[in-house]
């Protein structure tokens, strides 16, 4: 999760968040390519004393700048469209989960088990055990199995939401009457942390995403003590 005075992303948890950063360093390193020679053109055009009144045109230079800007755009464009591909792909999911946004609490449905589903709310700061996050924890996790394929289904019963997981990479308005999708696999175990990232109204800030990754035998174990529990 994100730490005070960070800078950059939090670290990737799942493929597409990779490819994310990749592309953000990819990126970057094109703009400040660009505003260098920018500023050194500025500086040498403001300082320079030599000039030649009988330099009206040249049409090789006009080439460069035409064709080169064109060239910048395609090495930005055709890494952004294979992301936005990856990010759509929906590849036999292992586990379904519907998240459903209210004001201002997360529902959540694994559409996978019968009578499998619960609230998540935020936990009040008084309710806080030691090392857990003021404004981010939940009283229920969302728990999904880690190398998984996960689809995410994501509703709203009110107003818009918007469920998202920075560190996975996801993000996915929660609009009512309307069901979207996504999906995503994280790698490796741990728990991550999202918030609503729509303004939803006076609490919109106090309605936190906390999901739990754990190995797949521990989710079963998890479904089966859940399901016995409802």
């Amino acid at each position: 999760m994100a730490h005070h005075a960070q800078l950059g992303f939090q670290d990737a948890a799942s493929p597409v968040m990779e490819e994310l950063l990749n592309f953000h360093d990819h990126a970057l390193m094109i703009v400040f390519v660009i505003s260098t020679l920018v500023l050194y053109i500025i500086l040498v055009m403001v300082t320079t004393k030599l000039t030649n009144k009988f330099i009206l045109d040249s049409q090789e230079i006009e080439i460069v700048w035409t064709v080169l800007p064109a060239l910048i755009l395609i090495l930005i464009a055709l890494p952004s469209l294979r992301i936005l591909y990856l990010m759509d792909e929906i590849n036999d999911p292992h586990v379904t989960v519907k998240a459903v946004g209210h004001q201002w609490y997360w529902s959540y449905e694994y559409t996978d088990y019968q009578d499998l589903e619960f609230d998540s709310y935020m936990l009040p700061t008084q309710d806080l055990a030691p090392g857990e996050f003021r404004l981010l924890e939940t009283d229920n996790r969302l728990v999904v199995p880690q190398e998984s394929p996960i689809r995410i289904m994501v509703s709203a019963d009110d107003v818009l939401h918007s469920w998202a997981v920075p560190s996975l990479g996801v993000k996915m308005d929660a609009v009512p009457g309307r069901l979207n999708q996504m999906c995503f696999m994280v790698l490796r175990p741990g728990v991550y942390y999202g918030q609503c990232s729509e303004i939803c109204g006076a609490n919109h800030s106090f309605m936190p995403v906390v999901m739990e990754v754990v190995p797949l035998q521990y989710f079963e174990l998890w479904s089966s003590v859940s399901l016995d529990c409802a």
